[in-house]
């Protein structure tokens, strides 16, 4: 069984805007906090690894 997560950054109140993350040794599963039973998005931890540090490491644009 997954033990879903949501990110401290996920709002006031139930904090329904944000993903939830459950990990594991080999892979992290991610879903929409919003639509908890729909699809999830499931990668290899050294896939996600990559991908968090590419968003850490965009400029963002105001």
């Amino acid at each position: 069984m997954d033990h879903w997560r949501k990110s401290s950054y996920s709002g006031e109140g139930d904090g329904n805007e944000c993903v939830e993350i459950a990990t594991h040794p080999t892979h992290i599963s991610i879903r929409d906090s919003k639509s908890p039973t729909r699809a999830t998005l499931t990668l290899p931890t050294p896939t996600f690894t990559a991908f968090i540090n590419a968003l850490k490491n965009t400029p963002t644009t105001q």
